[in-house]
């Protein structure tokens, strides 16, 4: 097989640079009449912008060309196996490995930590989002394996959701709805979502359309649930400590 590196990639440069033009025109604007940074601060700024440029364009590049068609390859592999329900641990498994290297998720676990002063650490925020994407990619095979209606799982997850929000710290609750959405990177939709609509369209009786799509809405519910329920933990240790300092005094 015959793989063209740079194929379209002229149109990928295209879409990157129409993406990226308003924010650097907003950051000029910004610039001349707000911010009024010294030209040293402005030449990083640039340079900074000059890497995504192309950083994006070559992910991107890399996705159309490595990433999606080896997750369809992968999915309609799988979807063929006889032993399906194997398709549950490997999905827990690609959920956490996909998520433990998504760049987004290693953005927000070290400005959580950043901006807590340590209280919440990288490693812990990593293990609870990568085990909750985890979850969620294996509630999806189930879901793919036994036809069982998307909603089955969103109306009871939110409710939950709900509940947990009463019980959680300001803190936590904000932390925790901005991890489903940073969960949802580039690696796992273009990878997960690649090999889940392809095992979809593998497996008989099933529908690519129906039961293919809707793997993301799991993915931002997942981790949502894992940190309320991480804030709840820090809660009770919270008080275990003050009971403690309590009886020592």
């Amino acid at each position: 097989m015959t793989i063209h590196l740079f194929d379209g990639f002229g149109h990928v440069l295209y879409e990157v640079t129409f993406a990226l033009l308003p924010l650097l025109m907003f950051f000029l604007v910004f610039q001349l009449f707000i911010l009024k940074l010294s030209f040293k601060r402005l030449l990083d700024i640039f340079k900074g912008m000059f890497l995504t440029f192309w950083g994006l364009a070559f992910f991107l590049q890399g996705v159309h060309i490595g990433f999606l068609p080896v997750g369809e390859t992968m999915g309609t592999t799988m979807g063929t196996m006889e032993d399906q329900w194997l398709l549950i641990p490997i999905g827990f498994v690609l959920g956490f490995v996909a998520t433990f290297a998504e760049p987004a998720v290693r953005i927000l676990n070290h400005e959580v930590e950043k901006v807590s002063g340590g209280y919440i650490p990288q490693r812990v925020m990593l293990y609870t989002l990568s085990i909750g994407v985890a979850v969620s990619i294996a509630l999806s095979m189930v879901r793919i394996l036994f036809g069982i209606p998307l909603w089955y799982f969103l109306i009871p997850g939110y409710i939950l959701a709900i509940i947990l929000i009463k019980f959680s710290t300001k803190t936590f609750t904000a932390i925790a709805f901005d991890s489903g959405g940073v969960a949802t990177g580039p690696m796992t939709v273009t990878f997960i979502v690649a090999m889940t609509v392809g095992i979809a369209g593998a497996t008989q009786g099933r529908d690519p359309l129906l039961d293919g799509f809707g793997m993301i809405a799991l993915v931002a519910l997942s981790p949502i649930l894992c940190v309320l329920i991480l804030g709840l933990l820090y809660h009770r240790k919270e008080k275990e400590n003050e009971r403690s300092l309590k009886s020592e005094s």
